[in-house]
Parts: C-alpha cells; structure tokens; sequence
C-alpha cells in the first residue's frame, strides 16, 4: 500500500541533501510526497548546498558531492515545490490570554485545531522537518507546526527530523503539560563539535547572525532528560537514531540513511535503530 508523507521546508533556506536524501527513499517506494512551508511560500535550498566546492568549517571538508548538488539543483528548478500547502492556513493561531472574549476565542480555536489535525491525520501517514540553517527562523519555535507535530505525536505515527528540523520536536509540548515530547527519548542532532562560529545566514535577507543563535545539542539534552540521551556519534560517519516514533538524523550525510529508517518504520514495523 502507497503512503503519504507531509513534508515541511523552511521558506528561510533547507539543506539540499536534507530534502533529496529522504525523497530519493520515498520515490523509490512510491509514496505520495506533500510539502508545506510555514506561510505557503515557495522553499528553495541553500546555495552552498548545492555547491560541492563549499567546504563545512567545522569538518573542514565539502559535504556535498556532485551527485547531489546536481539532484539538489535539479529538484529547486523544477516545479515539484511550487504551491506548497500554507501551515498559516491549515492551522489556527492560538489566542493570546489577553485577548477581549477569550473564552470564546479559545473554544473556537480548538474546535478548529481538532478539526485541522483530524484532516491531516486522514491523510499523512508520516511527517518529515527537513533541515538547514532556515527552520532556525520559522521552524523551530512556530507554535502552529509544534501543532502538526503533536497531532501526529498522538496519532503515534512516524516523524523525521533532519539536523535542525529535529528543533520543532524538542519545542513541541502539551499546552498542560509543558514537557517536550521528546522527554525519555533517544535522539541525535547538531552537535556542539558541529556547530558553526560564524557564517550562519537565511535566504530572503542580508541577515547574517554569525556563529548559531542556540546549541542545538544542549537543547536536546535538556529535553530527553532525565531518562533519555541525546547521541552525537562524532567521529562517526553517519549518525541516525530511531526511537519510535521519531527518526532523527544527524546533519547532512545522514539524510539518505534517514529516510530509509522512516521507510522501515512504515513497512517493517522498525522501532528502534541506532542505540
């Protein structure tokens, strides 16, 4: 049986193999791929991405080989991202306390939530955060997508997330409960041996923020505490962690393996991987 997979890019910026690595998995199996974007916008990829001279400080190498910086060109100009589904209008806004009629405000709010989380899980049998330095601006902290997440997270129905779009699942918690979905899991991300010191930039702007605004690793750690445990793997080629219902994969050359784990996890019932 053919699945169906919601895919969320960054408008800001996504990493090329990021994206190609878990759509290669996908088309191989034939799955029907949506994709989404905070606003409705169209996403693109980062240009270093798709430059296989462009050496990763940090690692002090290119971590982009021609193959995939021409997949990665190849896929940003065609139309298959054009007119991705708007997570502004899949999603209500939750109101603020403050707000005149509050009450009234927030019983509407979740008879349409209910109502939107009913129609995706209807139609997704997976969710994929594709990663790069974008979803750091309208991914990470965007309450709406924490939404999508958590409706998928009940559902317990598998969710990808690929370097910095594992961001969205550490910030991604109950309104009551506050701790992140993530607590008691095994997970992998950015480490800090990763992280760059300066260079950080976003597509759309001449915003260049220098060294990362947040350790991803630490934010990790802080949320899979304290009986979870967050996996750097440095020194190891690749890094991907399967921890049902969640894969999370390291940074870039964990992309391909990434995807492959969310295809077992559909079709062969894979619930742990990596740990």
């Amino acid at each position: 049986m053919s699945k169906s997979i919601l895919t969320v890019l960054s408008e800001y910026g996504y990493w090329g193999e990021e994206l190609v690595g878990p759509l290669a998995a996908f088309d191989r199996r034939g799955y029907e791929v949506t994709f989404a974007t905070p606003t409705g916008g169209r996403a693109h990829a980062l240009p270093p991405s798709m430059d296989p001279e462009y050496v990763d400080p940090p690692l002090g190498r290119s971590v982009t080989t021609p193959e995939v910086a021409e997949a990665t060109r190849k896929l940003d100009e065609s139309d298959r991202l054009d007119n991705p589904l708007s997570i502004e209008e899949l999603i209500p806004d939750r109101p603020y306390f403050s707000e005149p009629d509050f009450l009234r405000r927030i019983e509407a709010y979740h008879r349409e939530l209910d109502t939107a989380q009913r129609s995706l899980l209807e139609r997704y049998d997976a969710l994929v955060l594709v990663g790069g330095s974008g979803p750091i601006v309208d991914m990470a902290n965007n309450g709406r997508l924490h939404e999508i997440v958590l409706a998928f997270h009940r559902a317990d129905r598998p969710i990808l997330g690929l370097c910095y779009g594992v961001t969205p699942l550490a910030f991604a918690r109950e309104w009551e409960q506050r701790d992140s979905i993530l607590r008691g899991k095994h997970v992998t991300g950015h480490p800090k041996e990763y992280d760059y010191k300066a260079g950080t930039g976003f597509l759309g702007t001449d915003f260049n923020i220098g060294a990362v605004p947040y350790p991803l690793e630490y934010i990790l750690r802080d949320a899979t505490a304290p009986d979870g445990r967050f996996h750097g793997n440095v020194g190891k080629e690749t890094s991907v962690i399967v921890d049902y219902p969640f894969v999370t994969a390291r940074s870039t050359p964990d992309s391909f393996l990434g995807g492959e784990k969310l295809v077992e996890m559909l079709e062969h019932g894979l619930r742990r991987y990596g740990w």
